[in-house]
């Protein structure tokens, strides 16, 4: 079965052997989900359906936020893992997931980490990302950027990319900080906030000399 291929894959794929059959993502993430997206995108990459699986992926994740019955169904541990895998065929099926999309929720389901299944969707749009040569940068401001502010703070952040390379900037508020911005740029962290200056000076006054 392509679920078991794609499990053992997941299994093995650090060794020299199996790891010679895959095709190597742009970026390694490690753990679990790490592990099965890494064989997914490999997956995918042969039967060159990586946009769609990621489509597909997309999809899934939606609904885990938006449809309570369908997440219960995945995290509830109670369930046989054969009646979730069967449940999810006859789901892939009428929805027409493409087949390494269905694979990855059979051997999912089969190896009992349906509960990684969030994980390992956000793990495969990293490395989706990085394979369109896409940089993640999120930056968290205490009020909300409008679009001029926008603009320019994506021209300054584009010094920090390499040739070839595109930012997807997201933004989020956080009125905490109170002021500045905290800004995480591929592997890079950076606090330029109000609030961890203030903490930084309260540190150093509250030092006995």
């Amino acid at each position: 079965m392509a679920s078991q291929k794609l499990s053992m894959a997941v299994r093995k794929f650090s060794t020299s052997n199996v790891a010679s059959q895959l095709v190597k993502p742009p970026i390694q993430i490690f753990g679990i989900e790490g592990r099965y997206a890494t064989a997914l995108y490999s997956a995918a990459s042969k039967q060159k359906s990586l946009e769609g699986v990621e489509k597909d992926l997309t999809s899934l994740q939606q609904s885990l936020k938006t449809d309570a019955k369908f997440k219960e169904f995945i995290m509830n541990p109670t369930l046989k893992r054969s009646l979730k895998s069967d449940a999810l065929k006859t789901v892939s099926s009428k929805i027409s997931l493409k087949a390494e999309s269905a694979n990855l929720l059979q051997a999912l389901a089969e190896n009992g980490r349906l509960k990684n299944l969030d994980g390992v969707i956000t793990a495969f749009k990293t490395i989706m990302a990085a394979h369109r040569g896409e940089v993640t940068c999120e930056v968290v401001t205490a009020k909300e950027l409008d679009a001029d502010q926008k603009t320019k703070l994506q021209s300054v952040l584009k010094a920090f990319l390499k040739a070839g390379q595109s930012i997807l900037l997201t933004t989020k508020v956080d009125p905490s900080i109170i002021g500045g911005m905290v800004v995480s740029i591929g592997d890079r962290y950076v606090d330029m906030s109000v609030a961890s200056k203030i903490k930084k000076y309260s540190e150093i006054i509250s030092t006995p000399v």
